[in-house]
């Protein structure tokens, strides 16, 4: 049963890698894919249990063929990522990520953070952030996108506790990709990925949750307003709150 429901799952799943998943370049077909499926893990578009596309619709969106995709699909398995099913439910399906304990959380965070300058990635994401925050303001959204927004701002505020960072990621992402600008999707795309896996390592506090939902709340108002201004404020203030979380666990 939880089979077939995550195979029902996986359909509309799809629409949410859009933003991530592009042609690879020539030569480098393999690491190019591997790095984009990666990705789409590390920003929890596909959920633990649900179904990655059919390696069909996989391999069309990537421009590779079907035997690249399962050599990186082996590789992802390999680790402990995904797994493949067989049956009339079957498919690949993403594995839950092992839980960081709470008493390794700090020396987990500061063995991913070694080796990156985390205050240019802070600063670059927020760069990111404000301007897409404004594009989307100053530029309008259709009907749809508004529509699309308000959906993934609603998705935040009904998320259940394990469930509110990679909605909280894919109201980001869904801004940067109305935004207009492919390029600066996929920069950020890449920039939250790396933000993420700092996340993870420290716990979901309820009063920065509710900080955050009426930062989110503020920010779709002002990008449906039309308000620019606003919008880049509220990104901007949203922005450096994660950044003073991040550098309260690194102090």
């Amino acid at each position: 049963m939880a089979t077939e429901d995550g195979a029902r799952r996986s359909e509309s799943s799809a629409d949410r890698l859009t933003p991530v998943l592009r042609p690879v370049r020539a030569g480098n077909g393999f690491e190019e894919a591997l790095e984009q499926i990666m990705q789409v893990l590390r920003l929890g578009l596909v959920a633990a249990g649900e179904r990655l596309p059919a390696e069909r619709e996989l391999a069309e969106r990537l421009r590779i063929s079907r035997v690249t995709l399962r050599e990186v699909l082996k590789v992802l398995g390999d680790q402990g990522l995904v797994e493949s099913r067989r049956g009339r439910y079957g498919g690949t399906f993403v594995l839950a990520r092992p839980d960081t304990s709470r008493q390794g959380a700090e020396e987990e965070l500061r063995r991913r953070v070694d080796g990156v300058d985390i205050e240019d990635v802070l600063r670059f994401r927020e760069v990111l952030e404000v301007g897409a925050a404004g594009l989307c303001a100053a530029e309008g959204l259709t009907g749809e996108g508004a529509a699309r927004l308000r959906t993934a701002l609603a998705a935040t505020h009904d998320a259940p506790l394990g469930e509110y960072r990679r909605r909280d990621t894919l109201l980001h992402l869904t801004l940067a990709e109305l935004s207009g600008s492919a390029r600066l999707t996929e920069q950020y795309a890449a920039v939250r990925a790396g933000v993420n896996d700092l996340l993870d390592c420290i716990p979901l506090l309820v009063r920065n949750l509710e900080h955050s939902q009426r930062q989110h709340t503020a920010l779709v108002d002002a990008v449906l307003a039309g308000d620019a201004d606003a919008a880049r404020g509220v990104m901007r203030e949203h922005c450096a709150g994660t950044a003073a979380l991040l550098r309260g666990f690194l102090a």
